[in-house]
């Protein structure tokens, strides 16, 4: 009597028990949680540390245009101020000079913003979908602009417009400025321009539509948060300029920062409280216009940052 040997067939991979999952004990859980913890500490405090460098002028500007005068020049100064007056502000109502400083800001700035959007519009839009010769040339020296500073260039342009009898006026100052805003915003329009597919434009040539047309119609309603972006980058470099105003203008036509040293500093005292009361005010139109405009400028920096 013969006897076989059978052996066992192994269970496939997939039949095979698999050990029980085992959880994490007590101990690593009490480890996770700490390095949770531990790291939203430090970004919070990474948050405040930053928001507090940036935030610390602006209170000490505004606690310096709530003092009095006395209180102001105090050693050692006081972090929070207890003598607090409106008086700074109610002063500047009072000033007219001033009021024509900010009239001035107003026009400069707004003409160099439509003037720079309007150029730098045709000059991206000739950049990103034309081909020529001397187009990267051209490119190359626009960007070239921006590395001779500014200050270098005053003389020059001051030669210009006496020549031209242009000095002290709007147009002077307006020329200055959209000579200094052109180069960032014709290069940002083009990166915006390129992202506008080129089956778009032949589908509009396709159907009658001139290249005027189809820059005005098609193009520019697309490009609008980057002309947006650009108009308030112009106006923000006109509505800051120190240097220029002082120099191109006089005292009639001269805008707001050099209105400001004119006015409340001198050559023995410096009027502290009224000139952090002025730098208050006159810097509401730029915060408004940041605060209704920031989602078009966030979408016109980023728009020309990624290509399809």
């Amino acid at each position: 009597m013969s006897t076989t040997s059978t052996t066992p067939t192994p269970l496939p991979v997939t039949d095979r028990p698999r050990p029980p999952a085992t959880r994490p004990g007590p101990a690593p859980r009490r480890r996770v949680r700490k390095d949770l913890l531990r790291s939203r500490v430090a970004a919070w405090s990474a948050v405040v540390v930053i928001g507090a460098f940036g935030l610390l002028p602006v209170y000490w500007l505004l606690a310096t245009a709530l003092s009095t005068p006395d209180s102001t020049f105090q050693f050692p100064p006081k972090l929070v101020p207890t003598d607090l007056t409106l008086g700074n502000f109610t002063a500047l109502a009072e000033n007219d000079q001033l009021i024509s400083y900010m009239v001035n800001s107003l026009i400069v700035a707004s003409i160099t913003a439509v003037l720079s959007v309007v150029v730098a519009t045709y000059m991206g839009y000739s950049f990103s979908k034309f081909r020529y010769r001397g187009r990267k040339s051209l490119m190359h020296l626009v960007l070239a602009s921006q590395m001779f500073p500014q200050a270098l260039l005053l003389v020059t342009l001051y030669a210009v417009f006496s020549s031209f009898g242009m000095l002290n006026t709007y147009t002077a100052l307006v020329l200055s400025f959209t000579t200094f805003t052109m180069p960032l915003c014709v290069w940002m329009l083009k990166g915006i321009f390129d992202t506008v597919p080129d089956a778009l434009l032949e589908a509009a040539s396709i159907d009658g539509a001139s290249r005027w047309r189809t820059l005005h119609s098609i193009v520019a309603p697309l490009a609008a948060p980057g002309m947006i972006a650009a108009g308030l980058f112009a106006f923000v470099r006109g509505w800051n300029d120190f240097i220029f105003a002082l120099t191109l203008a006089d005292k009639e036509k001269q805008t707001l920062p050099p209105g400001l040293v004119s006015t409340y500093i001198g050559e023995f005292q410096t009027a502290w409280p009224q000139l952090m009361a002025a730098s208050l005010v006159v810097s509401v139109p730029v915060i408004v216009a940041f605060m209704f405009l920031q989602r078009y400028l966030v979408g016109g920096m980023t728009a020309g940052s990624v290509k399809s």
